[in-house]
């Protein structure tokens, strides 16, 4: 079992590998220069990285590009392993990253806030308490209560 150091290590190593190897070494056109690898993560005995990419397009572009790293997976696992020197090069799997969608999701959800901030804000604008506008108790107004009793 290796230390999370080293697996830290080999998949920084995985990562910068297979993104050079996809910007000069790989000739795929479906692998043009719109995929990112966005981060690898590999097990803790160094047999498998799962590398997370991705893809600047629409549906389409992401399918391609999922086919393209699918039949460029030896070529990239080769250059690891020439790059790694390790006993055992690991297996890679490719994994279409959800981080863009879930930052869109994130982006609408701030907007919609934004959107009914305003119009409260919009609402509130002339209104007016419904009591006092300083409803707590004050040290002098201890002495209307005494005088009462």
């Amino acid at each position: 079992m290796a230390d999370n150091a080293r697996a830290k290590k080999l998949a920084d190593l995985i990562q910068q590998v297979v993104a050079e190897k996809l910007l000069r070494g790989v000739k795929d056109p479906r692998l043009g220069t719109h995929v990112t690898i966005t981060d690898t993560r590999v097990t803790g005995d160094l047999r498998e990285a799962t590398v997370f990419y991705t893809v600047y397009g629409d549906e389409e572009d992401r399918a391609s590009a999922a086919a393209g790293l699918q039949s460029a997976k030896g070529v990239l696992r080769s250059a690891v392993g020439q790059a790694a020197g390790t006993k055992f090069t690991p297996t890679l799997t490719f994994v279409a990253d959800a981080l863009p969608e879930n930052a869109k999701t994130i982006e609408d959800l701030l907007d919609k806030a934004r959107a009914t901030d305003a119009k409260v804000r919009e609402t509130s604008s002339g209104a007016k308490y419904a009591g006092e506008a300083d409803p707590y108790k004050k040290p002098g107004d201890d002495d209307e209560d005494d005088a009462a009793v």
